[in-house]
């Protein structure tokens, strides 16, 4: 639910309990359009920069989307031994496929969004999260992911990043078994998924309900990682790290090559973001520390 009054746009999360707002700059309201899929809104913020709102959910903001993208990105493949292939699936703003393609040892970056929309948006309102769009080794497809992933060569692909939005509208049919046995097939032998979470404060029956979700599809280690994300409910963010095999350590040299252009993510980032808390452990049934 979105509300508007004197100047501020206003996301009312109903499933949390909680609102978040922002104060809107000289630019205001910049862009609405209904797609096919979802309405899509463009504001002008005071603090935030432009920000990017869809079917009512703020979805990613000039100043702090860093931190879910790199988040999302460098810490599932600092876990693969050697990341040759990997898929986006949504990530229409195209700052997880940026960084993605920071890494020297990806060949080729497939980006699955349904929605064009999205992505002539954000390489008009967001260029800076596009600049890796016409990099030789992105594939840039809009088509329906969860039929795409159905229809993948098994064993083709290193690495799945499911970059959705909410698990509402064209988004739903990502956060079921079927859909994550199809990634399973899809994988290579040290195959990983990564999938936005939603907070681990505010929705943590969603969390654990995808984590059921995986282990049945039958991957065998299911791993949140938590990071903050100011514009999203609660503030506090998380994915989960889906493994075909044992989730191991992770090369805390991935990102040497790139580090100065990062602005969250380090090797000890990376570790304290894996720490899961107790009451968020025993509610997701994990055991051990």
């Amino acid at each position: 639910m979105v509300a508007r009054d004197s100047g501020w746009f206003t996301e009312l999360d109903e499933r949390g309990g909680t609102g978040f707002s922002l104060r809107l700059g000289s630019g205001g309201h910049v862009h609405s359009e209904q797609t096919p899929f979802q309405r899509i809104d463009i504001y002008d913020t005071d603090s935030f920069g432009k920000l990017m709102v869809i079917d009512g959910c703020t979805m990613v903001s000039t100043r702090d989307n860093f931190l879910y993208h790199e988040m999302m990105s460098h810490p599932v493949l600092a876990h693969h031994p050697e990341p040759k292939t990997v898929v986006v699936i949504g990530g229409g703003d195209c700052g997880t496929l940026r960084e993605v393609l920071r890494h020297p040892t990806v060949e080729r970056a497939v980006q699955v969004e349904i929605d064009q929309r999205v992505t002539r948006l954000a390489e008009e309102h967001f260029p800076e999260l596009c600049e890796a769009n016409n990099d030789p080794r992105a594939e840039l497809l809009f088509d329906d992911g969860i039929a795409w992933m159905a229809n993948a060569p098994a064993g083709s692909v290193d690495v799945i990043i499911v970059d959705s939005t909410d698990p509402v509208g064209p988004a739903e049919g990502l956060f079921n078994k079927g859909f994550y046995q199809s990634c399973l097939r899809a994988l290579g032998d040290d195959g990983l998924l990564i999938q936005q979470s939603e907070s681990p404060l505010t929705h943590v029956q969603l969390m654990a309900d995808m984590h059921i979700a995986m282990r049945g599809a039958g991957f065998a280690t299911v791993t949140p990682i938590l990071f903050p994300q100011p514009i999203y409910p609660s503030g506090w963010w998380s994915g989960s790290i889906a493994s075909k095999a044992a989730l191991g350590g992770f090369r805390a040299d991935a990102t040497n090559g790139f580090a100065d252009a990062l602005q969250y993510y380090t090797p000890d980032m990376h570790r304290g973001a894996l720490v899961v808390p107790p009451y968020l452990r025993r509610q997701l049934g994990q055991a051990g520390a």
